[in-house]
């Protein structure tokens, strides 16, 4: 792209990024900069991405015209009141902290400033996040673009309306925790049927994941594709029969729309 791209923050996420960044040759480690209070943070940064880490993040926005946004929500205002006298017309600005709003962001910083939220996910770290974002009243349909290329390097990235992010947090943000429980109840199940642990969990996980690929790599429906494992008088339609009785889907549906709830106060506090 032959622009710089600097981290205001050098967290786990911001790592993940700058890594993806790069193994997808969007830029070179020597285009990015990380600004970070914390020694040991920065130092992880600079070991693992091979770019050029400072403590002030005025130095990071003079030097990058694409900024990512990666501290603590607590920690924003401070971030950007430091990097506010250097924030010019040619500067974007991509927000992946948590809750904090577009109005927020735009009020922090001069007028006309270009601004995006995302709310990413966890698994970004591994190369296989689903992020969400959206664009501020001053960002351009090319800045939407660049913020998918960049966010489509550790996942998928789909943009949406500001007032459906807490949707996605509740879905995709929090949705890993629920992953993981499954994953882990798969395994107990494997387990209680005389599964060793090990080959329980490795069994579990690998299902998720093959299931998670046939539905986006074939593009039916889940539910057709349920129905091609469960044979009449089966196995399958035993096992989901026992989920409908613990009445899994509705639980699951539930998680979701009360994680958006509390994302929803979380963004008004």
């Amino acid at each position: 792209m032959q622009m710089k791209i600097g981290f205001l923050g050098a967290g786990k996420m911001a790592t993940a990024l700058a890594k993806g960044f790069v193994r997808a040759e969007l830029v070179f480690p020597r285009e990015i900069i990380a600004a970070d209070p914390f020694d040991t943070a920065r130092k992880h940064f600079a070991n693992e991405t091979g770019a050029k880490t400072s403590a002030a993040n005025l130095e990071v926005a003079q030097a990058a015209p694409v900024l990512i946004l990666a501290t603590k929500p607590d920690q924003v205002a401070a971030a950007l009141a430091e990097i506010s006298t250097a924030f010019t017309k040619k500067h974007l600005l991509i927000s992946i902290a948590a809750g904090v709003t577009l109005a927020k962001l735009e009020k922090n910083l001069p007028a006309g400033a270009r601004v995006i939220r995302v709310m990413p996910n966890t698994p970004a770290l591994v190369g296989a996040g689903a992020s969400a974002f959206a664009l501020g009243k001053n960002a351009t349909a090319a800045d939407g673009e660049l913020a998918k290329k960049l966010l489509s390097a550790v996942g998928i990235a789909l943009q949406v309306k500001e007032n459906l992010l807490d949707a996605v947090t509740g879905l995709s943000g929090s949705g890993p925790a629920y992953v993981y429980q499954f994953i882990e109840a798969l395994s107990d199940g494997g387990v209680a049927a005389g599964l060793p642990r090990d080959i329980a969990t490795k069994l579990a996980a690998q299902t998720v994941l093959g299931g998670a690929k046939m539905v986006l790599e074939t593009g039916q429906h889940p539910g057709a594709l349920k129905d091609q494992v469960t044979s009449p008088g089966g196995t399958t339609i035993e096992g989901l029969h026992e989920l409908e009785k613990g009445k899994l889907r509705a639980t699951v549906m539930s998680a979701v729309r009360s994680a958006t709830e509390k994302s929803k106060k979380l963004g008004q506090a």
